[in-house]
Formats: C-alpha cells, sequence, structure tokens
C-alpha cells in the first residue's frame, strides 16, 4: 500500500520516524497517490507543517517586470496569481459565506431554538444570520478533517484558536464530543455526514438538529458547511501550498480588549499536545481499516457507491418532483423581493426561494451559482456534463434533474447523457481527463492526485483546468445545500 504522497520534505521535518516508514518507502512516492489521512494530533500537525512546502499544481507564467513592479510582496501569492491569471472576474474560485453574528461573547451554540449568538471575531454577517462565529468555525474544521483538506485545517485550528479555544478544546473535536453540548453534537455529525456522505442525508438527519436549531438556524448550518466543502475543494484541486504565517496559528485574539491583532509571522504547527492526545485516533477522519490486523491505516477512504442504473435514477427523479421540502421555502413575491436585481425573469426555482432566507448571502449566493455557469471560457455543454457528473456521485437528485434538463436543452439525448454514468470510451481523451478532475473532486477531494490534474493540464491547459475545478467546487456546494433541504424538483 502506498501511503506517501510527492512531498519530499516529510523526511525533513522528521514525518518517517513519526510514522515509522522506513527509507525506502520515499523510493514509493508517487504523484498518483492521495494525501495520506493522519490519524493522531501529533501526525496531523507534521501534516500540517509540512503543507507549507507544498508544490502547487498549476503552472503560472513567468511575471513580467511591469506586474513584478505592480505585485511587490504579493508576487509570490500562488493562489491570488491563479485568480487573476486564470478565473473570470469576479471569481474567487470557491463558494464563501457570510460568517457568525458579530458583536458579543462566543463559545456556546443554541440551548434554545431562537437565541442568537455572536461573537467578537468574526466578519459582517448576512442579518438573519444568528449562529455563533466560534461555532461556525468548529463545524469548518471538522469539514476539513472529514476531506482531509489540511491547507484548511490550519487555518481552522489559527481561528479557533484566536476565537479563545485552549488546545485540548480543539482536539476535543476529534476525539471526545462528549465535552461539548447536546447541540454542538447534533450539528457537528451533521455537518461531517454532509460532507462525507451526502448521499445518505435523511429526514431523520435534520430533525435531529431540529431538537435544538430552529429551520433559518439549520439552513445557515447547511449554507455554512457547504461552503466549507468548496473551499476544501478549490485549495485542494489546485494545490494551495500552506504560507508562512498559517493563519496567525498559535496568536490569540486581543477581542477582549478590542486591540488590533498582531501581525502575523513564520510559526510552526509543531505546537505541544497533551499527553491525553498523543496517541489517540481520529474519530472524525474516515478511516480505512486493515481487515488483516484491524488496526486503522493512513490510506484515503472514498465513500461513494457505484452509480445506479438507468431505470433507478429516473426513478429517483421522478420521486424528487413529488416530495415535500425538509426546510422552508419563502413564497415567489417574497423570495424577490429577498433577492432583489439576482432575480431572474420567469418562475423562480425552488432552491432560489430557498436561499433568498438571506437577503445578503443568498443573494450573493445566487449570483454566483449563475454566473458560474453563464461565464469564463468552458463551453456551456462541458459544464452541464459536470453538473450532472457531480450531481450523480452526491446523488443529489435535485441538481442532476436541473443538469438533466440543461443537456436536453443543449441538445443531448438521453442515451448521451446516461453515458456519463458509465466508462467514458466515447468522449475525448481531454474530456475524460477533465472529467476524472471533477468527479474525484466531487467524492472526496484528496483522491485528486497530482497526476490527475498534470493530465487535465497538458491535454485542456490550465485555465480550462482552474475553472473546472471552480466550476465543481460550486456544484459541490450546491448539491449538498439541495440535498439537506430535500428541494423538490420543478416539474
Amino acid at each position: 500500500m502506498r501511503l506517501m504522497h510527492s512531498y519530499p520534505y516529510f523526511a525533513a521535518l522528521g514525518l518517517l520516524g513519526l510514522l515509522g516508514l522506513a527509507p525506502a518507502a520515499i523510493a514509493e512516492e508517487s504523484t498518483s497517490s492521495p494525501l495520506p489521512t493522519p490519524l493522531t494530533r501529533p501526525e496531523m500537525k507534521q501534516y500540517l507543517e509540512a503543507m507549507k512546502q507544498r508544490k502547487p499544481r498549476i503552472p503560472l507564467p513567468e511575471l513580467t517586470a511591469e506586474e513584478r513592479a505592480q505585485l511587490g510582496d504579493r508576487e509570490t501569492n500562488y493562489e491570488g496569481r491563479l485568480r487573476t491569471h486564470y478565473l473570470p472576474e469576479g471569481d474567487s474560485g470557491n463558494v464563501t459565506l457570510g460568517g457568525g453574528r458579530p458583536g458579543g461573547p462566543s463559545g456556546t451554540v443554541p440551548a434554545a431554538p431562537a437565541r442568537t449568538l455572536p461573537s467578537r471575531t468574526s466578519r459582517p454577517s448576512d442579518p438573519n444570520m444568528t449562529l455563533d462565529y466560534k461555532f461556525k468555525v468548529a463545524l469548518f474544521w471538522i469539514v476539513s478533517r472529514t476531506n482531509n483538506c489540511q491547507y484548511c485545517l490550519g487555518h481552522q485550528e489559527s481561528k479557533l484558536l484566536r476565537a479563545g479555544m485552549s488546545e485540548d478544546e480543539i482536539a476535543a473535536l476529534d476525539f471526545d464530543w462528549k465535552q461539548f453540548t447536546p447541540a454542538e453534537q447534533a450539528a457537528f455529525a451533521l455537518a461531517r455526514k454532509l460532507t462525507l456522505a451526502p448521499h445518505e442525508i435523511s429526514d431523520a438527519d435534520i430533525d435531529e438538529v431540529r431538537k435544538h436549531f430552529t429551520d433559518p438556524q439549520i439552513l445557515e448550518m447547511v449554507i455554512s458547511v457547504a461552503g466549507n466543502n468548496s473551499i476544501n475543494r478549490w485549495k485542494e484541486g489546485v494545490g494551495v501550498p500552506q504560507s508562512e504565517g498559517g493563519g496567525g496559528f498559535g496568536r490569540r485574539s486581543e477581542a477582549a480588549n478590542d486591540s488590533p491583532p498582531a501581525q502575523v509571522e513564520a510559526h510552526s504547527y509543531l505546537t505541544p499536545t497533551s499527553e491525553k492526545y498523543q496517541t489517540t485516533v481520529s474519530l472524525v477522519a474516515p478511516l480505512f481499516i486493515d481487515e488483516a490486523t484491524g488496526e486503522a491505516t493512513r490510506k484515503t477512504v472514498e465513500r461513494r457507491p457505484e452509480l445506479e442504473p438507468r431505470i433507478a435514477v429516473e426513478k429517483a427523479l421522478e420521486a424528487t418532483r413529488t416530495r415535500q421540502p425538509r426546510l422552508p421555502l419563502l413564497s415567489e413575491q417574497a423570495a424577490r423581493e429577498a433577492l432583489q436585481e439576482a432575480a431572474p425573469d420567469g418562475p423562480l426555482p425552488n432552491w432560489m426561494r430557498l436561499l433568498a432566507h438571506f437577503p445578503q448571502t443568498g443573494k450573493q449566493l445566487v449570483t454566483r451559482l449563475q454566473n458560474a455557469d453563464e461565464r469564463g471560457d468552458l463551453s456551456p455543454l462541458l459544464k452541464a456534463q459536470v453538473a450532472w457528473i457531480v450531481a450523480r456521485q452526491d446523488r443529489a437528485w435535485y441538481a442532476a434533474g436541473l443538469a438533466q434538463q440543461r443537456l436536453r436543452t443543449l441538445g443531448q439525448t438521453d442515451e448521451q447523457i446516461y453515458a456519463l454514468d458509465s466508462s467514458w470510451d466515447s468522449f475525448s481523451p481531454t474530456e475524460r481527463a477533465l472529467f476524472t478532475v471533477a468527479r474525484k473532486l466531487a467524492t472526496t477531494p484528496v483522491v485528486l492526485t497530482d497526476d490527475d490534474v498534470a493530465l487535465a493540464v497538458k491535454l485542456a491547459g490550465p485555465r480550462d483546468v482552474v475553472q473546472l475545478v471552480s466550476y465543481t467546487t460550486g456544484r459541490a456546494a450546491f448539491n449538498r445545500i439541495t440535498l439537506a433541504a430535500g428541494l423538490p424538483l420543478e416539474k
């Protein structure tokens, strides 16, 4: 079993000794292997530190003298340059959503459904959003641990420390949910399931969190977790290295006296871990268990069942047309008033009536999703094909139904649509390479390997690959929102 990714700097950090791997294992390191999953907290910190030396996946053109002068200290900002060179104007590369409610103490979640819990360490948010910032960052941590997105894990650790959580409290997110309230535990479970197995979300999952949260709070939670999944896929898809500051790990907030935060400096993630968490194995990360030993391994887990046959898909799509939504929708008139200029002509689709509960965040998200379909260099057909592929992986039947309608509008027959569920032999090498990137990102982002991206870049070019990654991240978020809400498909 290959456990190592193409990160030669692991040896420099002493990770070989930590993992008990012989030097010969380096000879096996392969750009075709997924990033392994750290089992313990000390191990995880080693991986977070190693991300500072990550090799970006997307090639960038050489800087001109004029660009160097304009960028100054920012010339080494890989992600910023990536967006500038390859993404349409206004596309950030992922679905980012509002933070928690500002203006008061943080650290708890609602004990009663209608309670509002703000935080000082927060960006301004949608006026209708009430969940605590620190609580939502904890959800982001759980999403990132489930997806094994080590870049995002590092940043959420930093945010939680600045929001006042201790090292042991953060560790408990991975090992001991009993230290948290029943409301938090229910929310953590929903975030993990919506990340790892969105196709398994049921009425019971929403009913469980409804014991502690109002429907608008559940929707806020779902939108936030969907956005977290989008960001994980963007960072992993294009291979963003961790910054030396890494989000300011270890730098606590000055919120108590409202002082501005200190300047971010280089730091190490290799901080002390309590003895009780030194060898404890993660309960959040999906783990591959060796059948012979019964022990957890670092092998990446991809949990999606085989695609259903066409007849089963058609039954599922038909059932989606008649189901009742799990979360309420605004009326057409109220949704239009909330979305304003973002509302298109004609009847509003159910997903817009859902997002319109949040006039600021909902409008932004509606605009982003519409722009993703209408702007950029990828063809409308390729986007519709990717929307179908990603929706099928997630069993997001509402999203699959919309993708099917778009494909038919573009002249595709049902035989051509369902060919996307098969081996892709009828498609060109370039299409197959792009489809592979989208499918792997849709399931578990770290199963996308360096070789997968390199092949797509070679055949389609870096611009198309970056825009494909960005588009796929939006579809992953859309799927989770519409799945959790149980939206009925418009007839």
